[in-house]
């Protein structure tokens, strides 16, 4: 279905060229005389002629339009025009105007050198590690040798997608899944080279290759997830491991800092009652060991004492109630 596809495609296409490079003066020409062909017919009837003669006298001219328009062709500044005669090749015209001989020559081909643009694709192709992945892919190329193109492959449209959808399968067939996920900057290059190896005795040069889409089963792919999300973990306790042996290693050389200096440590201690007891209400819990090693009974006595002051005061400062009789 695609071949048929593609072939009255190719027809459709290959009628609007012939068209399409009919000249405008080619057609200026053919109106010009046929002109002279009807106002010829026209003087000759008037003149009492013999209408066979009138007739002959419109159809010579009609001729020599026909002619005239088949004659002369135009080919675009992109295109090159394949010339035979008589079957033979006799060279590439083009582009703007040039000459053909009627029934003697032909132009069956015209080649547009300009950059195109292919997609192509590989579905369910076993990788390496035999994964079925579908690949899809874009090359883009160019006809550096019209001759080549026209008279060396029969449809060089055809054969260029072929050999790259080839050439793709046996890559994907070369490596790992990893790698096709990881490496398509390599995948690109090695498919670049493979496709003009074989494009080049066809006047064809491929100027890059794109990998769009690397698809893989859905099974595959949820056990990817799940490895990956795996990996991140182990990621994150290795650095919480990595986090708490530092945080020891601080406590262990704070400790040291310490041990022959009781006064930093009493420093430190009122630093910690003070972050515990600097908003109003707070609850500090404090272990019996930390109070005897570090003297924060008689600490915390007199913190309580220095917040208990101002009421003491203000309670002295009230005269003392008169006793009842």
């Amino acid at each position: 279905m695609k071949t048929s596809t593609y072939g009255s495609n190719m027809s459709v296409q290959s009628s609007s060229n012939q068209s399409a490079h009919v000249s405008g003066i080619g057609l200026f020409l053919f109106l010009v005389a046929l002109i002279i062909g009807i106002a010829g017919m026209v003087g000759m009837l008037a003149a009492d002629a013999s209408f066979f003669w009138a007739l002959m006298y419109l159809g010579f001219f009609v001729l020599i339009g026909i002619l005239c328009m088949y004659s002369i062709r135009v080919a675009q500044q992109w295109e090159k025009a394949i010339l035979l005669r008589l079957g033979k090749y006799r060279g590439l015209r083009g582009p703007g105007l040039f000459w053909v001989m009627p029934f003697i020559d032909t132009v069956p081909a015209w080649i547009d050198q300009r950059v195109k643009v292919s997609p192509f694709s590989a579905e369910k192709t076993l990788t390496k590690d035999t994964v079925p992945v579908n690949v899809d892919a874009v090359l883009f190329w160019v006809i550096w040798d019209a001759e080549k193109a026209a008279l060396a492959v029969e449809d060089y449209h055809s054969a260029i997608t072929w050999a790259s959808q080839t050439a793709l399968r046996e890559i994907i067939g070369q490596m790992a899944l990893a790698d096709i996920l990881l490496g398509r900057n390599k995948m690109d290059a090695e498919l670049q080279k493979i496709i003009d190896q074989r494009t080049t005795p066809w006047g064809i040069t491929v100027q890059s290759v794109e990998i769009r889409d690397v698809v893989i089963p859905a099974d595959l792919e949820d056990a990817m997830s799940r490895q990956a999300q795996a990996e991140r973990e182990r990621q994150a306790r290795v650095i919480l491991g990595e986090s708490e042996k530092q945080i020891a290693e601080n406590f262990a050389k704070a400790a040291e800092s310490y041990q022959n200096n009781p006064t930093a440590l009493h420093l430190r201690a009122m630093n910690m009652l003070y972050e515990g007891l600097k908003e109003k209400g707070a609850l500090v819990i404090v272990p019996s060991s930390a109070v005897e090693s570090m003297n924060l009974g008689g600490i915390s006595g007199l913190v309580a004492m220095a917040q208990n002051t101002p009421a003491m005061v203000e309670a002295a400062k009230k005269p003392a109630p008169a006793a009842k009789k």
